[in-house]
């Protein structure tokens, strides 16, 4: 273990993040790293528990964390760096947008709610390797001769496309996109996720021999037929594209935006991408109502105040969460509780228990407002059950809005309906134990076979289906 009663010595230490008035005035990240004594003392804090539910309940990607701890407090980065690697494909880009159910999981959060500043850790010992020249690209030794097509370069399909080109195949990641990564480069603000960390990877993964062609749309600018008489599988890992909508009065009118609409919009502008005037989106100046409570919706808040927005209210129809872990989710499990991130703290209400039931609108067009109830909510069966509280209605300014309500599956492709790809009752595509839909050859990974996550299970589904491919085209003639 790191230090024998390091855990009674040292209290736990957050990073922090640069002074709000420095950072809502850019999009560089907003989290500062430890200092490197803080960092040893927060690895010393790991007691290297005989049971280590950090690894077995709360981490997707199944990090061996104790042991990665225990090695970054000896100042034992290299060989930290080989356990990390061996579960995690991508931990530059987990230690940066992971909530971290790892931590939710340590015997520490049980014992006095502070638990081992695991991703911190884990982000020095990935950005040591980068900086001491240990990450260097290590293309297979040898090739199989199988070619694998993936589709989607998120983070399923980066996960998918690594495994696969480390085990000897070749590898093509296709992606309707100007440049890869995904919600990783398009989906994800920089202020939280920088897209140099994104380049450094794929540069990484292009010189172990990974190809990447951007601009395509497979289905569109090429067909199944292309990819069957060139490729041996075809991996599907486009993502959970399909955004929530919320069908009330109003919402054809102008200002009324998926979230994505803004980040993609504001992610392609920092990239030097053109991004022509009916799809550029600008909150400078202007009331903005966020609809969602979860990280997206909390970029919104981030990215709206960054453009200078006189105002940004952001609701759930969830009630407020409790401060501390509530009951119902009992230590190791991931805790209900009350979560504030980095862009709440720069400004804004959140409120909770509150619904938008119709968007108003000028003579123009141009959303003005949206009419709101707050909701009585039962639970039966375990699932929620809304209904409007009687005189509760009030309204709100909003000259924009966004829908940040998670999404609903896939989204359409002609190909899909072309092979008959089947999909599960909620309209993801369905697969077997092998990750295999059913298509023979075609796999599908991430978001588009179990549904909106987190980026991690992303991850952890793409190394995971990668196995079970590579068996596939090794039982095939």
């Amino acid at each position: 273990m790191g230090k024998i009663g390091g855990f009674l010595e040292f209290d736990r230490q957050e990073p922090g993040y640069r002074p709000k008035e420095e950072r809502i005035a850019d999009y560089r990240a907003v989290e500062r790293r430890l200092s490197d004594k803080d960092l040893h003392e927060q690895a010393a804090r790991c007691m290297n528990c005989g049971i280590p539910f950090c690894h077995g309940t709360g981490c997707p990607v199944q990090n061996v964390i104790p042991e990665f701890n225990d090695m970054a407090y000896r100042g034992r980065w290299k060989e930290a760096l080989d356990v990390l690697l061996t579960t995690n494909p991508f931990p530059e880009f987990t230690s940066r947008i992971c909530p971290a159910p790892c931590e939710a999981a340590c015997v520490l959060e049980l014992s006095n709610g502070q638990p081992v500043t695991i991703r911190e850790i884990e982000k020095a010992v990935i950005e040591t390797g980068f900086e001491r020249g240990y990450m260097k690209p290590r293309p297979p030794a040898v090739r199989t001769g199988k070619r694998v097509a993936v589709i989607g370069s998120g983070p399923a399909g980066l996960s998918v496309a690594h495994v696969l080109n480390q085990l000897g195949h070749t590898v093509v990641v296709y992606d309707k996109s100007h440049r890869p990564g995904g919600i990783l480069r398009y989906g994800i603000p920089d202020f939280k996720l920088e897209k140099w960390v994104v380049d450094r990877r794929i540069k990484l993964m292009m010189e172990e021999g990974v190809e990447f062609e951007n601009d395509v749309t497979v289905g569109i600018d090429i067909s199944y037929r292309y990819l069957e008489t060139r490729f041996d599988a075809v991996v599907l890992a486009a993502g959970s594209r399909q955004p929530r909508d919320l069908p009330i009065p109003g919402r054809e009118l102008k200002g009324v935006h998926y979230a994505m609409e803004l980040l993609m919009a504001q992610n392609r502008k920092l990239a030097g991408e053109v991004v022509p005037p009916e799809y550029d989106i600008v909150a400078e100046g202007k009331n903005v109502l966020v609809i969602g409570g979860g990280d997206t919706g909390s970029d919104c808040v981030g990215t709206s105040l960054r453009h200078g927005a006189r105002s940004v209210t952001q609701i759930e129809i969830m009630p407020k969460p409790p401060e501390e872990r509530h009951e119902s989710t009992p230590w190791p499990n991931w805790p209900l509780k009350l979560r504030t991130s980095s862009s709440h703290k720069e400004g804004g209400w959140r409120l909770w228990q509150v619904s938008a039931t119709q968007f108003v609108g000028n003579d123009e067009g141009n959303v003005v407002g949206a009419q709101c109830v707050e909701m009585n909510i039962d639970f039966k069966d375990g699932r929620p059950a809304f209904s409007p509280k009687a005189g509760s209605e009030f309204a709100i300014e909003a000259d924009l809005v966004f829908l940040a309500m998670g999404f609903v599956g896939p989204a359409t492709n002609p190909m899909l309906d072309e092979l008959g790809i089947a999909r599960t009752p909620r309209g993801g595509i369905a697969i077997d134990e092998l990750h295999m839909t059913n298509v023979p050859g075609v796999f599908a990974v991430g978001d588009m076979a179990q549904g909106q996550s987190l980026v991690v299970r992303a991850m952890a589904d793409g190394r995971d289906a990668a196995v079970q491919v590579d068996t596939w085209l090794k039982a095939q003639k």
